[in-house]
């Protein structure tokens, strides 16, 4: 019963002390089961699905999303194959990814590493082209006005194509047809990896030229290639071939694939040909057509010289005919000379004769230039002695006025007034002291008198004319002191 008991406690894990003969793993070690398991089951598959949340990292890789109705799976790829991918991945794009399914134990999820990626479907290619379309049409980059006019004749023509295919067989065949010019031709990729960048580069090359470089620069650029599919014709719907042909200020011809066939690099191009052959037959004219237009441009040119100088011829004949005979008329006037002559000799004479008696008449009449100097000289000397007269007495007169006034202004002088006995007293600095007001006994003062100055000092207390003065010792009467002084005014 034991025996038993203790076989089938062993049979089911996970009950009582049979649970620890599990083996015990590490979180890594499981991750590793896992992420061998899932890449040796799924070491190269295809996807298809929408992108989602797809941003591209500063290193360079690229992370996104693929989903469906039902399910999703996290996508990267490596900055290396990024570059080699042929699109531009973007939200809302259906693509079919092709790559290998690993996991990512840093967060427990399985993704795939996508090698290669191209668009599902044309129906795909179509809406992200209608997309792009409105875009770009957005920007103006299709606006009629910026379209340039092709040249008439250009001198050199640059094509943008394939070197090895027919395209550029056609366009040099129809060229030499019709008018042949110099052609440029820039060799490009047009169809796979790296076709949109060498296609932009050529139409930025052909623009970045020098009007005096060794190398002509094109007056027109034709950007070609043959027929196909969607797909094959996708790198002329490329943003980057677009900007650069609506960017070139060179007039473009755009001849993308057949009659049919549309792409964007047709809106952004200045004109749109059906085929390359179309694209060459616009670029120029019939050589032997514009020898004929030009001879009968020629014709109609003479033609009409020859009327223009016939009717002038006319008109002159015509004029000719009206003129008067040019020997008569010199007869004529000849004959009027030989009359005016004599005549003029006949009047010369008795002209003089007529002023000369005037003259003398008209200097009888004159007077002498002495005597009449001398009469003005005369005039001038009594009207000089007059001046001379007037100008002493007018001095005099003034010499008699400034005496007086002198006189007032001497009698007016201070120094008059100490002539009658009065003193004027100076500070210091020369100032004459007008009040006792702000005097101190010991202040130094001058007293300047009729005829000489003294140095005096101030005594008594100073007190603006209130200290009694010291009684001045008794002479004569007051009466006969203020006689002596007289008056200042």
């Amino acid at each position: 019963m034991s025996d038993n008991s203790s076989g089938t406690a062993q049979s089911q894990p996970g009950e009582g002390e049979t649970a620890h003969n599990l083996p015990v793993f590490t979180v890594s070690e499981i991750s590793q089961a896992v992420k061998r398991t899932v890449e040796d089951n799924f070491q190269w598959v295809r996807i298809r699905g929408e992108i989602s949340g797809f941003k591209r990292a500063a290193s360079g890789h690229l992370y996104f999303t693929l989903k469906d109705a039902d399910a999703n799976i996290d996508g990267v790829c490596w900055r290396g194959t990024a570059g080699r991918l042929g699109l531009n991945p973007e939200d809302g794009m259906e693509v079919v990814a092709t790559g290998r399914i690993t996991t990512y134990p840093g967060r427990s999820k399985y993704q795939v590493v996508v090698d290669h990626m191209e668009l599902a479907g044309e129906g795909a290619l179509l809406k992200l082209l209608e997309d792009r379309r409105r875009k770009l049409e957005a920007e103006g980059l299709f606006a009629p006005d910026g379209k340039q006019d092709l040249p008439y004749l250009p001198a050199v023509i640059g094509v943008v194509t394939s070197p090895t295919g027919a395209v550029i067989r056609d366009i040099l065949h129809r060229l030499a047809d019709r008018f042949p010019v110099h052609v440029l031709l820039w060799p490009v990729l047009v169809q796979g990896e790296g076709a949109a960048g060498q296609v932009a580069a050529a139409v930025n090359g052909f623009a970045g030229m020098a009007e005096d470089g060794p190398i002509p620069r094109p007056d027109l650029v034709i950007v070609a290639r043959g027929g196909g599919s969607l797909e094959d014709l996708w790198a002329f719907n490329e943003e980057i071939v677009v900007r650069a042909i609506a960017d070139c200020d060179i007039p473009i011809i755009s001849a993308v694939g057949h009659e049919t066939d549309t792409t964007l690099a047709d809106f952004a191009a200045d004109r749109r040909a059906p085929t390359p052959t179309a694209a060459a037959e616009m670029a120029v004219p019939v050589r032997l057509d514009l020898l004929a237009q030009v001879m009968e441009d020629g014709q109609r040119i003479a033609a009409a010289v020859s009327r223009r100088l016939a009717d002038h011829r006319r008109h002159l004949d015509a004029t000719a005919r009206a003129l008067p005979n040019p020997a008569r008329m010199l007869q004529e006037q000849a004959q009027r000379l030989d009359d005016w002559t004599e005549r003029l000799g006949t009047s010369l004479g008795t002209g003089l004769e007529r002023r000369r008696a005037r003259l003398t008449s008209a200097a009888a009449g004159l007077v002498r230039p002495d005597k009449l100097i001398a009469m003005e000289q005369g005039r001038l000397n009594s009207e000089i002695r007059a001046l001379r007269s007037a100008g002493k007495a007018a001095v005099e007169a003034a010499r008699n006025r400034l005496g007086r006034a002198s006189e007032l202004l001497e009698s007016y002088s201070f120094e008059r007034v100490l002539d009658r006995g009065f003193a004027l007293v100076t500070d210091p600095a020369g100032d004459p002291v007008t009040s006792v007001k702000g005097l101190k006994t010991g202040d130094a003062l001058t007293l300047r008198l009729k005829d000489g100055e003294r140095p005096v000092a101030v005594t008594g207390g100073g007190t603006g004319g209130k200290e009694k003065p010291n009684p001045a010792p008794k002479s004569r009467s007051a009466k006969s002191d203020d006689d002596k002084q007289g008056r200042l005014l």
